[in-house]
């Protein structure tokens, strides 16, 4: 099937920015219903604890200490949401949307990977089974084939992955659209961090991916590379350098997203990642490294509803990470690889307006291997309720096809609105 080219696509109005078109055909269908679906996917393990504290809890202060954020109505406060728990003050447009009734927060959620590994935790996020690299296949992929309403034409995509990649979640039998911007950062955060930590044990390979990240830095326009011992807050404006980048790479995906979304013709479900959520060292608690990424994802929300205009009201947008992160800080002033998250539900189509968590507690005997937030909800069970009562798919195919082996996470109700 030929090409289609870039100026040819962008002539026909579906998409309002430049990028590099991937995939091989673009014919959309959204044949029946106006549903939407975007799956937004936080790579490097976003630290739950600070992105909704639960500064009710007696013990949060006492394990969070320098990364405690303070209750609401003083400086620097938890944007609140009931008196248990908050929101980060960075995410404004998340608040928001929690008072319109349009959030749903959750917390001590994870899928059934127990495990630190970046990699087979994401692979597991994505794969929709129990363990690592049990296929080659994502279960959002999966689930687009038992949609109803699926056209008989297969060069009809409804779904599409935007970014430098296709995600395993995307990857399958159905025939999905990728995106992907015109200019791609040169490096990849997330996989430096996994490098740094492969390395940390190494004095000689951390000391030399030391001297590569700081020419890095000196090549993103930073005024002089880091040096060690740098102070925090003169590490955090060269950062603040590379989120700018950062930013704009998201802001370009964003509005493709609302693009191809919003059309008429267009797809109706949609994914792309986001990456550096790896806060190993000085993370900051309202202001810092986490607060400015935190900050960049709640931008890209917002500007994710005004793209889409009247379609937000039939929209769903999932926010995910691979699994969170260690109650204590560790002694870097960060948090290492734990194991419950939060995760978030926003979008016109969401019944919102509430904190859905079975909260274990933070105190010592509570905690999940004595270190990390304990699990009690299973993402699957979050996800499959979506599936079924916005996107209209069987119970009985999200059982077989999407989340197979999945009988213990029953689908939870009344997340969509009527």
């Amino acid at each position: 099937m030929p090409l289609i080219g870039r100026r040819e696509f962008l002539a026909t109005g579906a998409l309002a920015t430049g990028g590099a078109l991937l995939a091989s055909r673009v014919a959309f269908a959204r044949t029946e219903g106006t549903s939407r679906f975007v799956l937004v996917i936080l790579r490097g393990a976003l630290d739950g604890l600070s992105a909704v504290p639960p500064y009710g809890d007696p013990d949060y202060a006492r394990l969070r200490r320098e990364l405690a954020i303070g209750a609401p109505g003083g400086p620097d406060s938890v944007l609140k949401l009931d008196s248990m728990f908050g929101l980060h003050p960075s995410l404004a447009f998340l608040h928001e949307r929690y008072a319109a009734n349009e959030l749903v927060v959750f917390h001590a959620v994870a899928s059934p990977y127990r495990e630190r590994s970046h990699f087979d935790g994401q692979d597991v996020l994505e794969n929709g089974h129990t363990k690592a690299h049990a296929v080659q296949t994502g279960w959002l992929n999966r689930a687009l084939t038992v949609m109803p309403g699926k056209s008989s034409n297969e060069s009809q995509e409804r779904g599409v992955a935007l970014g430098q990649n296709v995600p395993l979640v995307m990857r399958g039998p159905a025939s999905v659209a990728s995106w992907s911007p015109s200019k791609l950062a040169a490096l990849d955060e997330d996989t430096i961090q996994r490098i740094s930590d492969l390395y940390s044990s190494d004095p000689i390979l951390s000391q030399r991916l030391a001297d590569a990240l700081e020419a890095d830095a000196i090549a993103m326009g930073s005024d002089s590379p880091a040096e060690p011992g740098m102070q925090p807050t003169k590490l955090l404006a060269q950062t603040d350098k590379k989120d700018v980048k950062r930013n704009g790479r998201y802001d370009e995906i964003v509005d493709a997203t609302g693009s191809f979304l919003r059309s008429e013709e267009g797809p109706q479900v949609a994914v792309f990642d986001t990456t550096g959520w790896d806060t190993h060292a000085n993370e900051g608690d309202a202001k810092g490294q986490l607060s400015a990424r935190l900050a960049g994802l709640d931008s890209s929300l917002r500007k994710l509803k005004d793209q889409l205009g009247p379609a937000w009201d039939d929209t769903a947008v999932m926010i995910v990470t691979e699994f969170g992160r260690t109650a204590a800080v560790n002694g870097t002033r960060g948090t290492d690889h734990g194991t419950g998250a939060a995760a978030f539900l926003v979008g016109g189509a969401v019944r919102g307006g509430r904190v859905v968590a079975d909260w274990p507690g933070l105190s010592a005997s509570a905690l999940y291997q004595q270190r990390d937030l304990k699990p009690t909800t299973d993402l699957r069970s979050v996800l499959k309720g979506i599936l079924a009562d916005h996107l209209d798919i069987a119970p009985r195919a999200i059982e077989k096809t999407v989340f197979p082996d999945s009988g213990s996470a029953r689908a939870m109700k009344g997340l969509i609105r009527a």
